[in-house]
């Protein structure tokens, strides 16, 4: 949903995970997603990548000059970049007590460089902003 949300904004993404396998899965998840639409998307390291709507990177550099980024799995997350560009989503399991703690530790670190955030949390269905700073 939020990749389509920030595609319908005109944004190009890049999705930041931390292991390759696990951006291999993604892209699959990716082309197996629903019937009714498709998501246009690539992992690095093709032919094509600065022209990618979407672009599964596991480093900092994005060809494809995304205004928005998604960090997965615990991927870093600078302040720079929170600051420069449209969108930063960091996404975790809220069941995971490991990936909960590395979230609270970029939450910190981020809000503490002067950061803007917002914490969102899905709760039966249905997204609750539950905190600012």
């Amino acid at each position: 949903m939020l990749l389509e949300k920030s595609l319908e904004r005109g944004w190009r993404v890049a999705v930041r995970g931390t292991d390759q396998g696990r951006l291999q899965w993604l892209d699959q998840q990716l082309w197996l997603g629903r019937e009714d639409g498709f998501l246009p998307h690539g992992v690095e390291g093709g032919p094509h990548d600065a022209e990618q709507p979407i672009l599964l990177i596991s480093g900092t550099a994005a060809a494809n000059d995304p205004a928005c980024l998604m960090a997965v799995d615990g991927a870093d997350v600078a302040a720079d970049e929170v600051n420069r560009l449209e969108r930063v989503c960091i996404l975790f399991n809220g069941h995971d007590a490991d990936a909960v703690q590395a979230a609270r530790g970029q939450w910190k670190a981020l809000s503490g460089a002067g950061c803007k955030a917002q914490y969102w949390s899905e709760d039966a269905g249905r997204w609750e902003k539950k905190a600012e700073a």
